[in-house]
């Protein structure tokens, strides 16, 4: 069975930073090739916050969070990090990783994040990222 386990959330102050980990298990024969996050705030809608392409150099960024984060990934270890610096209280929510086997257009989750994904797209529990001011 298809999974992805995320760590690393916490409750900080604003300008602190935090590291998210993502591993993927349980791929039978293949491997992840698109592995990512996205965070949702209660009232709002998902937001898309980085993904990349695993074993390429192709990644993407939400608007808000670009030249702050970073996501890099451990191809042999199936891990991508999201390395979070200068948060901001508008970066707290619900931070969820995904992984599947394609990425869309411009890196994105798309194809994982589709209700009808297939059997390899995969949705993690969720880590909470507080900031406070």
């Amino acid at each position: 069975q298809v999974q992805v386990v995320e760590c690393g959330g916490g409750s900080l102050q604003a300008g602190g930073s935090l590291r998210l980990s993502c591993t993927a298990s349980g791929y039978p024969t293949v491997e992840p090739n698109c592995m990512g996050w996205f965070r949702q705030v209660p009232g709002k809608e998902r937001e898309e916050v980085a993904s990349i392409y695993i074993g390429g150099s192709d990644t993407y960024y939400a608007r808000s969070v670009k030249g702050r984060f970073t996501i890099a990934e451990d191809k042999a270890k199936n891990t991508v990090y999201l390395q979070m610096n200068n948060l901001a209280p508008e970066d707290a929510g619900m931070y969820y990783c995904a992984a599947g086997l394609v990425c869309g257009g411009d890196t994105h989750l798309s194809p994982i994040l589709h209700p009808q994904g297939d059997e390899y797209d995969v949705l993690g529990q969720g880590t909470q990222v507080s900031v406070f001011s």
